[in-house]
């Protein structure tokens, strides 16, 4: 990775549970080469924790609102988040 990094996490929220929006979630963030994790959330929203490349984090906050196909994303809530990213990017049950 190249560049300045950045870690956020982001809060999806709509129709995001059910339509393997975190395997989607995986695979794009794969594809941008960060690392993280992706989780479920009771409230029916999903909680994503990205670190990368601040250009890939930027790509992948905007894909963020597209999800797979199934998903309707109403919000997605960003804050600069502190975490340790895991070195690769998991989906936790």
């Amino acid at each position: 990775m190249q560049g300045e990094q950045r870690a956020v996490r982001a809060r999806v929220s709509g129709t995001v549970q059910g339509v393997s929006y975190r395997v989607w979630t995986r695979g794009e963030a794969m594809r941008l080469g960060l690392t993280g994790w992706v989780r479920n959330e009771r409230d029916g929203s999903v909680t994503v924790l990205i670190a990368g490349a601040e250009a890939a984090v930027t790509a992948m906050i905007e894909r963020l609102w597209q999800g797979p196909r199934g998903a309707l994303v109403s919000e997605v809530a960003v804050e600069e988040a502190t975490d340790d990213a895991p070195a690769d990017f998991r989906i936790i049950v």
